[in-house]
């Protein structure tokens, strides 16, 4: 890529469009910060709680009214902190949030009731910025912030790469946005919207794989979410190794604003407001188109193939008197990409492969309150995908030729309902039943020989269900000990399968700053649907399929933490681990090595049962400084072990078994001009990890057969290169009267280091090429909030 030019270009954007007075402002800007306060446990309204702006000269704060509402007018722009205060409830600090000019700030604040009776009100803030926003989760569980989306280096607004700065976590080095947790595969991560299971949110998403080049997901639409690793509580099922469970602001209800961005990833715009005077309810919605191809036309870099993609996604919210509050929500994804591969001199094209894919979600959320202490929250959604693959590639006759056609289409109707109780202070249950109906079409075919007769690897098409339920019970023995119990079920129509999960939690906050966790789950999965109706033919050459009766892949979590808050601004954690994984699929052949967990990704055409094992241990440590005085830093370590054994009884190394990773995050903000209105600052990622391991490429057998066959008895045999990886990001804020400007620039992989981490045969070269890591990626960024 041509890197020089897309850093001269940026420094000529914001040179261009800093005013000359904007070092010596004079004039004081304001916004407002409005929001609702609630309980946690019943949603319901939280009347007379005190909000006040921490060290606010002179000194600001409210209280909320009648419905939880509350509003904060005239607060100076920078960054400012929220103690919020209710009388039988946990005091709660919200920390540095960043109020600009252009946008007010909306909040939506969840109080938990203290268990115990108060005799005396002392106000110490502290921030619990690590703590979940799901109370019922104990252990191995991480809120993050939409904020902390677009600061942390390398993340490219990208929730999916913002993770993997986590302890225990880790993604792919080749660029794609998978997330690899505790040495699992990421076919185990579970994406939730809203509350409901989605299918892969990502643009070019292969066949059984849960990450891709960019994720749907605009940050822009997000608000703060968790992100959990392990021993999840009984409402999480159908994963086994993280859940993502995304969030969706709500659109301002008292005032219309917009945002505009540009950058290398693209453009987008996002329209927000009330929708109508009076009324409480809003809009959101937001579209992006990619911009990649007229950069790559500019000259700016240069692909061999140009990504091309477009996403939207909205939320309306529409509160009624008597029915509940009513949310619609939708993401929709499209995208397509020729990639062409060419001989040194680039004049012949040796083979060419396109892809498109499209993805589309809509649901509908209804939020009734029943009675004072309960609510139900039912969901209907819709999701559907349609990926196709098809791959040409220039034969013996100097005439290309179809060697690989793929068509994979999914959709799913989900109907999710969920009951929740508040006891009393003390006790809290929490029942639900989820219902999907599963609808596909699959086909894949190949002819790499271009004998001129397709080769059927599945044909397939149908539907099926998949139910599930849960029952949670939380039970807070005193202020300081925590228990939460419960149990998950599913069932799997195609071919009868069930499981029943136990799942148990215990906190004990033994010191007012230091507490320690423990938590254990059941956990399974289903496998990507093509898996069950792979084609094969027996002995007598007639076709069947092997895999309809395969059993859920499942794994029992044990996990044991230690929580230390060392001041307000500075918290520590560690957490050791052991996974017990069993029921895996592996080929059903007592020489075999192959596991599915370790294909990433495509069709996993063997024939397999459910006789492998595994297991993932691990210790995990993070030292984090929250944002204060404009400084943060956030270290990161994690020493791990990931085996598997498939039939042949001998225990392996798995794929994702890197041993290691560290992670350390770093920035620092400045305030610019007279009055601090303007901001600058860097901020800055360095990992360090332990290669993957990968199988060879037996060369011969490659070219005699016209795709990629690996040395046999050598799966997964080589481990790649360690992998060091700096992300460097900058940015310039520039706040003027009801505007504010943003410029970014964030440099991927800035040391260009070029690790090897698998190989590959090049059916076009018809030689072996190695695959290095994502190399020295620039993306620029410009944001207008008005």
């Amino acid at each position: 890529m041509k890197t020089k030019h897309c850093i001269v270009i940026y420094l000529l954007i914001l040179l261009g469009n800093i005013p000359a007075n904007a070092l010596s402002i004079n004039t004081q800007y304001y916004q407002t910060i409005r929001g609702k306060l609630i309980d946690h446990e019943t949603k319901q309204a939280l009347i007379g709680a005190n909000i006040v702006i921490l060290n606010s000269e002179p000194f600001k704060g409210t209280a909320s009214d009648i419905d939880g509402n509350f509003i904060l007018e005239k607060v100076k722009i920078g960054r400012v902190s929220l103690f919020i205060s209710c009388m039988g409830y946990e005091a709660k600090t919200i920390a540095n949030i960043e109020v600009g000019s252009a946008k007010q700030i909306i909040l939506e604040i969840e109080l938990v009731e203290s268990v115990t009776n108060i005799q005396e009100v002392k106000v110490y803030p502290k921030t619990a910025k690590h703590e979940t926003l799901n109370k019922m989760a104990s252990v191995s569980g991480q809120a993050f912030t939409v904020e902390e989306t677009s600061r942390y280096s390398g993340a490219l607004n990208d929730p999916a790469r913002m993770v993997s700065a986590y302890a225990g976590v880790s993604s792919d080095g080749e660029g794609s946005n998978e997330i690899i947790v505790r040495g699992n595969s990421p076919k185990g991560i579970q994406w939730r919207l809203e509350g409901v299971e989605i299918p892969n949110p990502n643009h070019f998403a292969d066949e059984g794989s849960t990450g891709g080049a960019v994720n749907a997901l605009n940050s822009n639409l997000l608000r703060n979410s968790d992100f959990f690793t392990g021993a999840f509580t009984a409402e999480y099922g159908n994963a086994y190794s993280g859940i993502f469970d995304i969030n969706l602001r709500s659109g301002n209800n008292a005032k219309h604003e917009q945002t505009f961005g540009f950058s290398t990833m693209g453009m987008d715009f996002t329209l927000e407001g009330p929708l109508k005077k009076g009324y409480s309810g809003s809009y959101l919605a937001n579209y992006r188109y990619s911009s990649l191809e007229l950069l790559n036309n500019a000259g700016v870099i240069d692909f061999d193939g140009i990504p091309k993609y477009q996403d939207g996604s909205f939320k309306l919210v529409l509160p009624t008197k008597k029915a509940g509050k009513f949310t619609f929500f939708g993401l929709f994804g499209k995208s397509n990409m020729i990639n062409k591969e060419e001989n040194d001199e680039e004049t012949i094209t040796l083979g060419k492969n396109k892809i498109e894919s499209n993805l589309n979600i809509v649901g509908v959320t209804n939020l009734l309150s029943l009675g004072k202490k309960s609510y139900l929250k039912n969901t209907l959604a819709w999701s559907a995908t349609n990926s196709k693959y098809q791959s040409e590639i220039l034969g013996d006759d100097n005439m290309m030729f179809s060697a690989l056609q793929e068509k994979y289409q999914h959709d799913y109707l989900k109907f999710n309902s969920t009951f929740n109780t508040k006891l009393n202070a003390k006790n809290s249950l929490k029942v639900g039943l989820q219902f999907t109906r599963l609808g596909f079409d699959i086909n894949s075919k190949n002819d790499f020989k271009n004998s001129g007769s397709f080769i059927t690897d599945v044909d397939s098409d149908g539907n099926s269900h998949f139910i599930q339920s849960f029952v949670n019970w939380k039970y807070r023995i005193t202020s300081q000990l925590s228990l939460v119990t419960g149990v998950h079920a599913s069932y799997f129509a195609l071919n009868d399968d069930y499981s029943i999960e136990p799942r148990a939690g215990l906190k004990y906050k033994f010191l007012s700053n230091q507490s320690i966790s423990f938590g254990f789950g059941v956990h399974s999965k289903l496998e990507s649907l093509s898996t069950y109706f792979i084609q094969q033919n027996n002995e007598n050459n007639i076709p069947y399929k092997p895999n309809k009766d395969l059993k859920m892949s499942k794994a029992k979590h044990y996990v044991i933490g230690y929580n230390n808050q060392l001041n307000h601004n500075l918290h520590f954690k560690a957490e050791a681990y052991y996974q017990d994984l069993y029921h895996l699929a592996v080929e059903n052949d007592p020489k075999s090595k192959i596991v599915l967990l370790d294909i990433k990704e495509g069709l996993a055409d063997y024939d397999f049962v459910n006789k492998g094992t595994g297991k993932n241990y691990g210790v995990e440590l993070s030292l984090e400084r929250f944002f204060f005085n404009n400084f943060y830093y956030l270290f990161t370590g994690s020493l791990y072990q990931s085996k598997f054994t498939a039939l042949d009884g001998i225990e392996r190394n798995s794929r994702y078994n890197g041993n290691y990773t560290a992670n350390l995050l770093i920035g620092k903000e400045y305030k610019v001009g007279k009055k601090g209105l303007n901001r600058t600052g860097w901020n800055a990622k360095i990992t360090y990890r332990g290669g993957q391991y990968y199988t060879p490429v037996d060369l011969t057998k490659s070219r005699e057969a016209g795709e990629t066959i690996y040395k046999e008895n050598s799966e997964f045999s080589k481990q790649g290169d360690d992998l060091f990886i700096l992300n460097l990001t900058f940015n310039y804020k520039i706040n003027r009267k009801k505007i504010r400007h943003e410029f970014k620039l964030d440099l991927k992989n800035a040391t260009n280091n070029q690790a090897k981490i698998l190989e590959r045969y090049n059916k076009a070269t018809r030689e072996i090429e190695n695959g290095e890591q994502l190399s020295l990626l620039p993306s620029l960024y410009y944001i207008l909030y008005f």
